[in-house]
């Protein structure tokens, strides 16, 4: 339904800051939210793609005002608002539940990030990411911690919280085309296992082989 997105009723402006049209947006949307809904780990935001639709949605809103209320249009235009109002609370929904799951490794990764490397974290995801922690560790003290020997009442949260499974595997659609990707290392069972990722071909492969190729958009999960 993303064509109607280009109908005179609804908005034609563009998103000044990364100048695609609301389709390109929409569609940059969903691969954002389907990696991130099959990703084992939390991904780097996408707030300005999440920011960009949510005022193509304010602008889509008022202009249905605009419709007459019999006009077919005004049905399909609604269930389009719906899809896309979908689509954005289930990606954010994805990443609050994995900053819920895995806070201190989050966090973690977030802190040593390298100058220049892109943030996994919005401004507030992050403050929630801390609030989210320090609640925990609070309930974790008063609840149990407290009421133990002194020298049980420390808590290494990276310990305690099991890390994002980066062997899981995943399906995934190649997006562009990718030369002597190591799928397997070589061990001493058997040689190093080397593929080509041909354009519009897809795979079953596990997940810290392809993690790259995801940041760099190349693939998309499926």
């Amino acid at each position: 339904m993303s064509e109607s997105l280009s109908d005179d009723d609804i908005s034609q402006e563009e998103c000044q800051e990364d100048g695609m049209t609301p389709a390109d947006l929409i569609a940059k949307l969903e691969e954002a939210w389907r990696n991130e809904k099959f990703s084992p780990e939390l991904l780097a935001s996408q707030s300005e793609v999440v920011e960009c639709v949510m005022e193509q949605l304010t602008h889509m809103e008022d202009n249905l005002q605009k419709v007459k209320k019999r006009d077919p249009k005004a049905a399909i235009h609604h269930m389009e608002i719906d899809r896309i109002r979908f689509v954005l609370c289930s990606y954010v929904r994805s990443r609050l539940q994995k900053i819920e799951k895995f806070f201190p490794h989050v966090l973690e990764k977030e802190k040593s990030r390298g100058k220049g490397e892109p943030s996994l974290l919005s401004p507030e995801e992050f403050a929630f990411a801390k609030e989210y922690a320090a609640n925990t560790e609070d309930h974790m003290k008063s609840a149990a911690l407290s009421h133990m020997p002194p020298i049980l009442q420390t808590l290494d949260m990276l310990k305690a919280v099991p890390a994002p499974c980066l062997d899981s595997f995943v399906f995934l659609r190649v997006k562009e085309r990718q030369e002597n990707i190591l799928v397997e290392p070589e061990t001493d069972d058997q040689s190093e296992y080397v593929v080509d990722l041909e354009e519009g071909s897809q795979h079953l492969m596990r997940y810290r082989t392809i993690a790259p190729l995801i940041s760099s958009g190349a693939v998309q999960l499926i």
